[in-house]
């Protein structure tokens, strides 16, 4: 009888364990790990590409856009290179590296609203060399890593760097190289830059520079151009760079504006989107991104002029409201924002003719395919 009850115990402890396991296999799934995402842009400066350099100003928060609907938010970086420029050291091949990768999309923007054109030798793959050496890479075997390099000229001017090597040098790294060339699919020009695609596994793209940049106005511009001057009146700015960043914040929101009401727009969906991320010198950002971070032992110097004298529990308390505050602003951004979006492809639709030949849409369009290739989904 012992030995019946302990073979019943035995078997109903099996069970027990057997319930526990299936019930943990079979319990909330675990989150979709973030995928780190790194793109460098190398863009053309010479004389004629002053379209290139107008669409990637008018366009660069749409490609943000497109990548804050990818979900979890992946990290994203972004570094900026332009080259062929003749005001730039001959002795480096006429390139120069604007910004290094980072998160801080307004530094991105800053440069970007800042390029010139003038006079120019293109060296297509001194270029992408630099941009694959000078950078810190993700070490994330999972990442995207690309760059995207545009230019109208043949891409093998280069007398001492080689497209070949150039091209084996990102492959090694798991990065890839995607040239977009400014001018005819057919044109002789372009055979070097399809060649360099080849080479690199990357995507060739060619484009209209001058008319294939595709900006549609649409009702609710207006609206969020103001609430992207609003959201950033909830920015609290501290530390040795808080302040100019702060500042360099409200210049850019006034270069998209004056670029256009449409610029404005996507860069307010931007700021209200979660790619848009300032912990290095917003209190709101960091207090959010780092729970342990306590306001309140902040020194005085580094805390905005206002906020110097609140004693520290005001501090907390104060943060709090602008956070709350941007919560709102961006609940609204995001409800202007996906009517806008609608209104964008309606137009697109009716108007279809220049859309594959836009600088962004050349972006987009590559930026969907190769994230497949690391399980990153990004929706239309």
């Amino acid at each position: 009888m012992k030995r019946a009850v302990t073979i019943l115990s035995i078997v109903a402890l099996a069970l027990m364990l057997g319930t526990s396991a299936v019930s943990t296999a079979c319990g909330p799934a675990k989150p979709a790990a973030v995928k780190n995402i790194d793109v460098v842009v190398c863009l053309d400066t010479s004389n004629s590409m002053d379209g290139l350099i107008g669409s990637a100003k008018m366009k660069l928060w749409d490609i943000v856009n497109d990548l804050a609907k990818i979900k979890p938010t992946p990290n994203l970086r972004v570094a900026l290179y332009s080259y062929g420029n003749d005001g730039y050291d001959a002795k480096i091949g006429w390139v120069r590296k604007e910004v290094d990768l980072t998160t801080d999309l307004d530094a991105i923007y800053q440069k970007l609203t800042g390029l010139t054109t003038n006079g120019g030798t293109e060296y297509v793959a001194r270029v992408c060399r630099d941009a694959i050496v000078q950078q810190k890479w993700s070490e994330d075997k999972q990442a995207l890593k690309l760059i995207f390099v545009c230019g109208n000229e043949p891409a093998s001017q280069d007398p001492e760097v080689k497209l070949k090597a150039v091209a084996e040098s990102a492959t090694g790294k798991g990065i890839i190289i995607n040239p977009i060339y400014c001018g005819g699919v057919n044109d002789s020009d372009a055979q070097d830059w399809k060649q360099f695609a080849a080479f690199s596994g990357g995507r060739f793209a060619s484009i209209d520079q001058n008319r294939g940049t595709v900006a549609i106005a649409t009702p609710m511009d207006k609206e969020l151009a103001s609430l992207s001057e609003k959201i950033s009146t909830t920015y609290l700015c501290y530390g040795e760079m808080g302040r100019e960043k702060a500042a360099n914040q409200v210049a850019q929101d006034a270069n998209a504006k004056q670029l256009s009401l449409a610029a404005a727009a996507t860069r307010g969906t931007s700021k209200g989107g979660g790619l848009y991320r300032n912990s290095e010198w917003d209190l709101v950002d960091r207090c959010k991104e780092d729970p342990k971070f306590d306001v309140r032992k902040v020194a005085d110097k580094d805390l905005p002029e206002n906020m110097r004298k609140m004693k520290p529990d005001e501090r907390v308390a104060y943060v709090k409201k602008k956070a709350a505050e941007r919560e709102d602003i961006k609940k609204k951004i995001a409800e202007l924002s996906k009517k806008r979006e609608a209104y964008v492809k309606e137009q697109m639709k009716k108007n279809p003719s220049k859309a594959d030949k836009a600088f962004d849409a050349a972006l987009r369009a590559t930026l969907r395919e190769q994230a497949q290739t690391k399980g990153i989904n990004i929706p239309d």
